[in-house]
């Protein structure tokens, strides 16, 4: 799911795996990766996607949440918790 928030981010912004991956100095097959959950994101690379998109990790935090809630997830593993 964590990698959905930022496609819906970026897709909402209109722009390309390559802008928002080139900006956050990651290869564009990581952030792909990511985005459909094949890959997970270290700290610091969920840090330089989200701000490359504009959010902060608390928002980022926020939308993940608001999410899983929405589909009724529940966490099976350890859960982020941001202020």
């Amino acid at each position: 799911m964590s990698g959905g928030v930022l496609r819906a981010e970026r897709q909402r912004q209109g722009r390309t795996l390559a802008d928002v991956a080139g900006r956050a100095g990651m290869s564009v097959q990581h952030l792909s990766d990511v985005e459909r959950g094949r890959k997970e994101a270290s700290s610091e690379m969920l840090a330089a996607a989200t701000g490359s998109l504009g959010l902060s990790l608390a928002e980022y935090a926020r939308r993940c949440a608001t999410t899983m809630g929405a589909a009724g997830a529940a966490p099976t593993g350890p859960v982020l918790l941001a202020a």
